[in-house]
């Protein structure tokens, strides 16, 4: 019988091959994305879940409630160590400092290789790899960094540094400062971690390496300096955050104990969590599974507007196979086999869709995604069923309904294939679906142009950004005369970073001398004289400091001023203490408002002084139209001044687009589904175009035996997709707004949502079904009207 259902199944699609291909096509797309989102959902997912009782690993993160709430996945240094040692609660305690873009130099006899390493390095304590599951593959995991001057490096970071060679006891150099000897090997990283640090160093060596203050200093935190713990069993998360608090009535005191709080975050919430630094916010998981949900869902409606359109041009099949005695339930297998048949075809399809397509999201992502084959597998095995069913049931159902009589003597009208009702309905859904994806393609892409192209506050074309890996005041005055004498540079400044930047610093802030300090903190802007004019910074009272190298003068902007509810000109002259009143000057100038952070960050108070030894940057304003000579020009002058670094450099505007990394990942997902979208609903489009014209055969060739002319006949056509199109809009304009409303709320700069944006989504959406609806009602107006009136 399955053999039967089959033979005849094939032989129905080779007869009706336009829309076997049609239906095909739709599914497969339809499906290709289904398993592409579901590959990257569960891929997120899995995160950090390979690690050994993950329920009991937690990172500590500090909040701060004050003007408000603020979050930090850094705590200050000296907190694991004091929640190590004066709580038995934790059954592992780390810490873990983490320092990007390192120089790691290796020295091979008279050969130098000079690596800088985008992952970072980590100073880490020796209990870190018995809380997270890293393993080591040579060395011995009890002692391997208890003793200071030691290194462990992955798999992949041996390779890349020693070749084949063994690299245990080699020696490695830390950017320029510290050597490390080689004493363990660990596996190479799994794709699914957030932990992407592969060379591993004792923490004994961090006085070293950096300020030794840090290990006492309970006013400050970095977000690379991390804290790790694995509770004993039995201990909640509410008696660990209880320690805590005691820990802050310990070493803090006045305001600060109403402003301190130090929490745990939870392992499984690392790689979701945006406020800790996260790198995926659950909400966007949630709206490509829904996306990819709607996208299945739009396939199979379809498929249903196409095999409902058909049902009538197989109405004397049925008919005759039911006068042979044919019962329903064997029409209904019958065609879900054909169903069945098409799904098939549909999968492989997609599958191969999907392999070809995985590369790209990859690249996209900057993830290593693979195919998990048991539970794609068991992913396909079910969407495929699903689709069977879904799509096959109620046109299966309508052609066994047929009345043998009616159908073999042609007498079936629109109610006996199920009403033209219910595929307006579905192409309704259609169209929804797909102009909701529409309206958020427009509104992501008007938010992204308004953060590239708004006032920033500062220039940032023509600026190039050269790192300074050393302080030394000879070398750095040297260096920057050498800089403003090259042809084409207008401006050369030292700073830490520039004005807008991932990397910032924020401390305590007093103002006036007041007995209390201001309950909000302050973005510190270490940079000398140049700052302003290279930045193109715009004074609005007093003026800039001087030249300088410790701090001095103080300049603030206009959000500072504000929040003491002062104007511009009351500041001036007036004390400044920052860093728990460590630096203290005057304020000299005001400067206007400049973005810090990206739109979706507020801009905060800010202060900028000079102080070199916290120089970390070079920024050159420069004549583009001498780009090309000028960079050569610098990359000659740094390797001169810094012979042993690495050098690099980086334009500012692109530093900036990194702002936006996520909301541009989201963009191309957004577009690339939403023209599939379209694509599918054009075709179902088609298959109601083509079923209205098989409807209405004979009254095409009445109207024109009458002398309808031919935009007469287009009209027929015309003004039922224009009536579908605006309900569809009518559904999916309320949904969009509130889907991108809630987009938005995310940038604390946005656009506003107006009418113009609905426009432009209803123009598209009629201009798309026009070309599809076109090229049918053309056809069927084309016809003809003989053999249209003989067609009954």
């Amino acid at each position: 019988m399955i053999k039967n259902y089959i033979k005849i199944a094939w032989r129905n699609l080779k007869r009706n091959k336009a829309y076997a291909f049609i239906s095909v096509i739709g599914l497969a797309l339809g499906i290709a994305c289904g398993i592409l989102i579901f590959t990257l959902i569960t891929y997120h997912l899995s995160f950090d879940t390979f690690h050994k009782d993950p329920d009991r690993v937690f990172r500590l993160y500090t909040e701060w409630h004050d003007d408000g709430i603020g979050k930090s996945n850094g705590v200050p240094q000296p907190l694991g160590k004091t929640f190590r040692n004066d709580f038995a609660l934790g059954e592992k305690t780390a810490r873990v400092i983490n320092f990007r873009n390192p120089l790691i130099t290796i020295t091979k006899g008279n050969e130098v290789k000079k690596f800088q390493e985008e992952d970072g390095i980590a100073f880490t304590e020796t209990p870190y790899f018995d809380i997270l599951n890293f393993p080591l593959l040579k060395g011995d995991k009890k002692t391997v960094l208890v003793a200071p001057g030691e290194a462990i490096i992955t798999q992949k970071m041996a390779q890349k540094y020693f070749g084949s060679d063994n690299a245990i006891g080699k020696v490695i150099r830390l950017d320029n400062k510290v050597n490390f000897t080689i004493t363990g090997i660990l596996k190479d990283l799994p794709p699914n971690t957030d932990r992407r640090q592969q060379i591993y160093v004792s923490y004994g060596n961090m006085d070293e390496y950096t300020d030794k203050r840090r290990e006492e200093n309970w006013g400050g935190v970095y977000s690379g300096s991390e804290a790790f713990t694995k509770l004993k069993k039995g201990v909640s998360k509410e008696q660990a955050e209880k320690a805590l608090a005691d820990i802050v009535k310990k070493h803090y005191t006045g305001r600060d104990l109403k402003v301190w709080f130090f929490k745990l975050q939870p392992l499984n919430d690392m790689h979701f969590n945006a406020e800790l630094d996260g790198y995926a916010d659950k909400k966007y998981l949630w709206a490509l599974f829904f996306i990819g949900l709607f996208l299945i869902i739009t396939a199979c409606v379809n498929f249903v507007n196409l095999a409902t359109a058909q049902a009538l041009n197989r109405s004397k099949e049925v008919g005759i196979r039911k006068v042979l005695g044919s019962l329903p339930y064997q029409l209904f297998w019958q065609f879900i086999a054909e169903t069945a048949l098409i799904t098939i075809v549909a999968v492989v399809l997609a599958i191969g869709i999907s392999y070809v397509a995985l590369p790209a999201i990859n690249q996209l992502f900057q993830s290593e995604m693979v195919f998990d084959k048991g539970e794609l597998a068991l992913f396909i095995v079910l969407i495929g069923i699903v689709v069977i069913f879904l799509s096959g049931s109620y046109p299966g159902l309508v052609l066994a309904r047929f009345q043998p009589i009616l159908a073999l003597k042609s007498k079936l009208s629109q109610k006996h294939v199920g009403g033209f009702s219910l595929r307006r309905v579905l192409v309704v859904t259609q169209f929804a679906i797909s102009q909701v994806l529409i309206i958020g393609t427009i509104i992501i892409v008007s938010q992204l142009h308004y953060s590239q192209t708004a006032d920033l506050g500062f220039k940032k074309d023509g600026i190039v950004l050269l790192p300074v890996p050393s302080n030394d005041k000879a070398k750095l005055s040297t260096m920057k005369n050498r800089l403003n004498g090259v042809q084409g540079v207008d401006k050369v400044s030292y700073c830490f970073r520039a004005p807008a930047s991932q990397s910032n610093n924020t401390t305590g802030v007093n103002y006036d001398h007041r007995a209390e300090d201001e309950h909000w903190g302050i973005n510190v802007k270490n940079a000398d004289e140049d700052y302003i004019s290279t930045f193109g910074l715009k004074l609005v009272a007093g003026r800039n400091f001087f030249p300088a190298d410790t701090t001095r003068e103080f300049v603030v902007n206009e959000t500072f001023v504000k929040k003491l509810h002062l104007k511009p000109q009351d500041v001036i002259g007036k004390i400044l203490s920052i860093n728990g009143k460590h630096t203290t000057a005057p304020i000299v100038g005001v400067v206007k408002d400049f973005y810090n952070y990206s739109f979706h960050s507020e801009i905060s108070p800010i202060c900028i002084m000079p102080n070199y030894n916290n120089y970390s940057t070079v920024a050159i304003k420069m004549n583009m139209h001498n780009a090309k000579s000028s960079l050569a020009s610098f990359e000659k002058i740094w390797n001169e001044t810094f012979p042993e670094e690495f050098y690099s450099y980086e334009f500012l505007d692109d530093t900036i687009k990194k702002f936006y990394q996520m909301d541009t990942i989201l963009l191309t997902l957004i577009e690339a589904f939403a023209g599939i979208a379209i694509v599918i609903g054009c075709l179902g489009l088609y298959g109601l175009v083509s079923f209205m014209a098989v409807r209405k055969t004979k009254e095409i060739g009445v109207r024109k035996v009458l002398g309808a002319e031919i935009r007469n006949i287009l009209w027929l056509f015309g003004k039922e997709f224009t009536f579908l199109l605006l309900i569809a809009f009518a559904i999916a304009a309320p949904l969009a707004w509130w889907a991108m409303h809630n987009y938005l709320k995310d940038f604390q700069y946005r656009i506003t949502i107006g009418p113009v944006i609905f426009l432009e989504s209803i123009l598209l959406t009629f201009i798309i079904a026009t070309i599809t609806v076109g090229y049918r009602s053309v056809l069927a107006s084309l016809a003809n009207p003989v053999k249209s009136l003989r067609s009954e």
